[in-house]
C-alpha cells in the first residue's frame, strides 16, 4: 500500500464541513483477499485492540489494508484524545486506487497519525511489532504541543458559539476573531485593543504598586532592592514576614512568601535573581490568595487559589502523597490540564526543609503540609470559585485597578481573609495586577461553579447581534466565473464597500492588485478576509483549491454558479463526468449561511438547477428564457427571478418587478453577447441576494466598461486597419461554443481563429476545440504553448488537427511553435472586413503583445 497523494482540507469540502487529510492510496485489492485478508484484519487488530474494522459486507468493496489504515487514521487519534469522528474510504474508478479521508482536529497531529497508521499496517503485514503505546504518546504530546491553550480555546469556542469565524494566525496562540474591517485579534487572553503602554505597567509591579496607591488602592509596603543585603535591610525596615520577587516575571516564578530570617530572605533574593535583574521586597499580608478577573472594567470571576500540599495518613510518606495527588486524572503537565502536576523542584525541596521535613517523611495522620508558599495554578495549586461571594467594595477596588492600568482583561491578586467582606474589614491587599492572565482557574476550577469567561471577553470585543463578518460571495462554473466576480465587485463598488477579490488574475484591495497570478484558490480567499481595510469579499472559487484544500471559509453570504455544462478538467483528480464536476462546485451552495443565505443558480444549466436542493438558504435563478420551466415555477412560488425579455434583464419578486436595459450593461455589447447576458444576470442576482437596491445595480453593471482593464481576456475586442480582433482566454468547449454564438452575429468577409490546447485536458476534449472552430471559420492557426502540462513535445498540436479532420469550413490550416508567432500569423495574414478570434494564453502577455502589434500599425 502507498499514498501517492495527501492533502489537507481546511475548509468545508467535497467530504463535508469537517477538516480531513485526504489521501490517495495505492493497493492491490487481490493481495487481500480470503484467508489473507482474515489474517491481516486479525494481526491489526491484536497490535490496535481498540481498532473498528468492519466487515466486508459492509466495506463496499475497500480491501481490508486501506480500510484499516482509514480506520487505525482515526482511531489513534480517538486513543490520543482529539475530538475526531469521521473517517470515510472510497474506491476510484482507477483499479487498486482509493480516496481516503480522514477527520482532524490539529493538521500535523493528523499528519503523523497517517504516517503511524501506515506503520502499523506494515507491521500487521510483516507480521512485526508496532509500539502502540508508543505511537499514541506521540499523537498525544504533539496535540498537547500545539493545540489552542485552554484560555485561547475558550474564547474561540465563545466566539464561534456566536457564529464569528476565526482563523489560526500563527503556530501559537495569535488569532483572529471575524473577517475583513470587522475582525478583532487575540493572543491567549489578550486582545487586539490591549495596550503596549498598559501591558507594559502591569509587567513592572513596582510602577503598578505606585499607581494603585495614588489611586487610593490598598497595596502592601514594600520597595525595590539591589542586593541580598538590602533586601534584608528591607526586611528589617518592613518588619514582620515579607515577600521578595522579581519585579517583573509571572506564574509565581521566583517568588518567595512568608519569608522571616536573613538567611530566608537573602536565599529568596537570589532565586528572584535569576528571573529578573530588579527585585522587590513587600510586606507578606495574610489572608488567602485570590484572583479576580476584570473584563472591559467589570468583574467577571474570582477564584481563591491554595498552594499544593498533602495531608497525612500516618503511613505514606509525603513522596508517596504526591504520587496520590498526581494520579488525578485531571492533573496533566501543561496549562491544557485543568490542575498541574505537583514536582518536588528546589522550591518545594527547600519549602519542605524549612519545615523540618524531606520528601521520604511520613507525616501524622491528619497533618497538613503545604508544599511552596505560593498558589499558582502553574505550579500545582488547586482553585475554588468564589465569584458570588465578592463583597461589591472588594470588587469595586479591582475593578478600579484594572482601570489605573489600563487592561481591558486583566488579573488582580488580592490577598484577604475573605472576599466576602469589604476591604476594610478583611485586610484586603492588591498584590499584583497581570496582563494576559491565565483564565483556567474560572474554566475549570477544582471546586465551585465554571464562569463563561470566554463570553464575557468575546462580548467585550464585539457588540450585541455582530458576528464579525462581513459580506462574501463566492463565485464558481466551468466559464464566466472570473467576470462575474469583477461585475459584483463592480456593484459592490457603488454601494460605497471597500472590495477585496479573487481571480484567475490576482488579489485585488478596493481596486489595486496585490497578488498576481490564478488566485482562485483558499489561500487567496484568506489573504482578502484577512485584510482588515475589506468591507465586502467577492471570490471567484475554482475547482483545484476545493479539491487541494476546501474553501478558504466557512460560509458565505451569496453563492454564484455560472454553469457546468459538459465540464472542464474532466479526468482530472477523480473528477470524470460534469456530475462529478458539479458535486465540487457545489460545495460553494451547500455553504451559504443556513436561513439568510442565497445561492444564485443558472436555471437553463440543468446540473446547476439541480444544486438547489443542497443549498440550506434561498434560490435567485437566472434565465435567457423567459419561458424557462425552473424560472416559471419559481416564480409561481414567489420565489425570485432573472429572465432575459427582449434587450432587458427582467427581476421578478416578491417586490415587484424590475427592468434592466441591456443597452445600460456595456459588457454586453447591447446585447449581442448572450454568454456576457449570462454573466451580469449572475452579478445582478448577487447584488439582489446581497439586498442592495437596483439603482445600485444598475450603476455597478453600467461602470463595468468590460474593456482589456477591466475584463482582461474575457472576448477583448480591437479593431486593426479596418478588421475585427477579438482576444479571450476561452479554454474549454463550453466556452468555444459561446464564443462561436457571440460572432456568429458580427460581419466579416473571412475568419480566421488561433488555437492552443491545454495538455492536462482530456484527448477528446481537446479534439472537439477545434472540431467546433473548424465549422466556424476559414482560417486555423495552431499553436503550441509554453507549458505542456505533461504531455509530449507536439502531442497537443496532433489532438488539435485531429478535431479539424472533417471540418466543414476551414481549409487553410497552419501549426506554429510559440504564442506570440501564432499571433503574428494572423496580423500578416488579416485584411480589411475580417474578423480574427485570438485564444491567448498567456493572458497578460499576450494581450500586451496585441495592444503593441494594433499600436505600431
Amino acid at each position: 500500500m502507498e499514498i501517492s497523494r495527501l492533502y489537507a482540507l481546511r475548509g468545508p469540502n467535497l467530504w463535508g464541513r469537517r477538516t480531513a487529510l485526504e489521501a490517495v492510496v495505492r493497493c492491490d485489492a487481490a493481495t487481500y483477499r480470503g484467508d489473507v485478508a482474515a489474517g491481516l484484519r486479525e494481526r491489526v487488530c491484536r497490535r490496535f485492540p481498540g481498532i473498528s474494522l468492519l466487515e466486508p459486507a459492509h466495506r463496499q468493496g475497500i480491501p481490508v489494508m486501506v480500510h484499516a489504515f482509514e480506520r487505525a487514521a482515526l482511531g489513534l487519534q480517538m486513543e490520543a484524545g482529539c475530538p475526531v469522528v469521521f473517517s470515510h474510504a472510497v474506491e476510484t474508478l482507477e483499479a487498486g486506487v482509493y480516496q481516503v479521508v480522514v477527520e482532524y482536529g490539529e493538521e500535523a497531529v493528523g499528519r503523523l497519525a497517517v504516517e503511524l497508521s501506515q506503520a502499523l499496517c506494515r507491521a500487521a503485514a510483516d507480521d512485526a511489532v508496532f509500539d502502540l503505546l508508543g505511537a499514541v504518546a506521540r499523537l498525544k504530546g504533539l496535540n498537547e504541543e500545539i493545540r489552542l491553550g485552554p484560555s485561547t480555546r475558550a474564547i474561540v469556542d465563545a466566539a464561534t458559539a456566536r457564529g464569528i469565524p476565526f482563523h489560526r494566525l500563527t503556530d501559537g496562540s495569535l488569532v483572529q476573531l471575524g473577517w475583513g474591517c470587522r475582525q478583532r485579534r487575540i493572543q491567549a487572553a489578550e486582545t487586539g485593543a490591549t495596550g503596549a503602554v498598559a501591558e507594559a505597567i502591569a509587567q513592572d509591579k513596582e510602577l503598578t504598586r505606585t499607581l494603585l496607591r495614588a489611586a487610593g488602592l490598598p497595596v502592601p509596603e514594600g520597595r525595590p532592592v539591589e542586593s541580598a543585603r538590602d533586601a534584608w535591610k528591607a526586611a528589617c525596615e518592613i518588619g514582620g514576614t515579607v515577600v521578595v520577587k522579581p519585579r517583573d516575571s509571572g506564574q509565581g516564578r521566583g517568588v518567595g512568601v512568608d519569608l522571616v530570617g536573613r538567611q530566608e530572605v537573602e536565599a529568596a533574593y537570589a532565586i528572584a535573581a535569576e528571573v529578573s535583574d530588579d527585585v522587590l521586597v513587600e510586606r507578606c499580608v495574610p489572608g488567602h490568595d485570590h484572583r479576580m478577573l476584570v473584563v472591559g472594567n467589570r468583574l467577571i470571576a474570582a477564584a481563591r487559589r491554595d498552594p499544593p500540599g498533602v495531608t497525612g495518613n500516618g503511613m505514606h510518606s509525603i513522596r508517596e502523597l504526591v504520587e496520590g495527588i498526581n494520579s488525578d486524572p485531571r492533573r496533566g503537565e501543561d496549562h491544557a490540564s485543568a490542575l498541574t502536576r505537583v514536582h518536588f523542584d528546589d522550591i518545594a525541596l527547600r519549602y519542605l526543609t524549612a519545615q523540618g521535613l524531606t520528601p521520604e517523611s511520613i507525616l501524622p495522620a491528619g497533618a497538613r503540609v503545604l508544599l511552596r508558599s505560593n498558589a499558582n495554578l502553574s505550579t500545582g495549586g488547586t482553585a475554588t470559585d468564589v465569584t458570588d461571594q465578592v463583597h461589591p467594595e472588594l470588587a469595586a477596588c479591582v475593578e478600579t485597578a484594572a482601570q489605573m492600568v489600563g487592561l481591558d482583561v486583566c488579573g488582580v491578586d488580592v490577598v484577604c481573609a475573605s472576599v466576602a467582606e469589604p476591604p476594610g474589614e478583611s485586610g484586603a491587599t492588591i498584590i499584583e495586577v497581570n496582563a494576559a492572565p491565565g483564565l483556567r482557574m474560572h474554566l475549570q476550577p477544582a471546586y465551585g461553579r465554571a464562569r463563561a469567561v470566554g463570553e464575557a471577553i468575546v462580548a467585550s470585543m464585539f457588540d450585541a447581534g455582530d458576528n464579525g463578518r462581513i459580506p462574501v460571495v463566492a463565485v464558481s462554473g466551468t466559464n464566466g466565473k472570473t467576470t462575474t466576480t469583477r461585475l459584483i465587485a463592480s456593484i459592490l463598488g457603488q454601494d460605497g464597500r471597500r472590495v477585496g477579490m479573487t481571480s484567475t488574475d490576482g488579489v485585488y484591495i478596493d481596486g489595486r492588485r496585490i497578488d498576481t497570478g490564478d488566485c482562485s484558490g483558499p489561500k487567496s480567499a484568506r489573504k482578502v478576509l484577512l485584510h482588515p481595510d475589506v468591507e465586502a469579499a467577492v471570490l471567484e472559487t475554482a475547482r483545484g483549491g476545493l479539491l487541494r484544500e476546501g474553501l478558504g471559509f466557512d460560509r458565505c453570504q451569496v453563492a454564484v454558479m455560472t454553469n457546468i455544462g459538459m465540464g472542464d478538467h474532466l479526468g482530472l483528480a477523480h473528477i470524470h463526468t460534469a456530475e462529478a464536476l458539479s458535486a465540487v462546485k457545489r460545495i460553494i451552495v451547500q455553504n451559504v449561511t443556513p436561513g439568510t443565505g442565497v445561492a444564485v443558480l443558472n436555471a437553463d444549466d440543468p446540473l446547476v438547477a439541480r444544486m438547489a436542493e443542497h443549498c440550506p438558504g434561498s434560490i435567485i435563478y437566472f434565465s435567457l428564457r423567459s419561458d424557462n420551466p425552473v424560472i416559471a415555477t419559481h416564480r409561481a412560488r414567489h420565489g425570485r427571478t432573472l429572465h432575459l425579455e427582449g434587450q432587458a434583464m427582467i427581476a421578478t419578486g416578491p417586490g415587484g418587478e424590475y427592468r434592466l436595459p441591456l443597452n445600460r450593461v456595456p459588457v454586453t455589447q447591447e446585447g449581442a453577447i448572450a454568454f456576457q447576458i449570462e454573466n451580469a444576470m449572475a452579478a445582478a442576482g448577487a447584488g439582489w441576494g446581497l439586498g442592495l437596491g437596483w439603482k445600485t445595480i444598475q450603476a455597478g453593471l453600467g461602470a463595468f466598461a468590460g474593456d482589456v482593464r477591466t475584463t482582461p481576456g474575457r472576448f477583448n475586442l480591437f479593431t486593426h486597419r479596418g478588421a475585427t480582433l477579438i482576444a479571450d482566454y476561452g479554454h474549454n468547449t463550453d466556452a468555444i461554443r459561446a464564443l462561436v454564438r457571440a460572432i456568429d452575429g458580427m460581419p466579416a468577409k473571412r475568419r480566421s481563429v488561433v488555437i492552443s490546447g491545454a495538455g492536462d485536458r482530456r484527448d477528446e476534449d481537446i479534439r472537439q476545440q477545434t472540431r467546433i472552430l473548424g465549422d466556424a471559420f476559414d482560417e486555423v492557426v495552431l499553436y503550441q504553448d509554453r507549458c505542456q502540462r505533461g504531455r509530449m513535445d507536439g502531442e497537443v498540436l496532433g489532438l488539435l488537427r485531429q478535431g479539424l479532420a472533417n471540418a466543414s469550413r476551414a481549409r487553410d490550416i497552419k501549426e506554429i511553435r510559440g504564442e506570440f508567432m501564432a499571433i503574428d500569423a494572423a496580423f500578416a495574414s488579416l485584411k480589411a472586413g475580417e474578423l480574427c478570434l485570438i485564444l491567448v494564453d498567456q493572458v497578460e502577455e499576450a494581450l500586451g503583445y496585441i495592444a503593441k502589434r494594433i499600436f505600431a500599425g
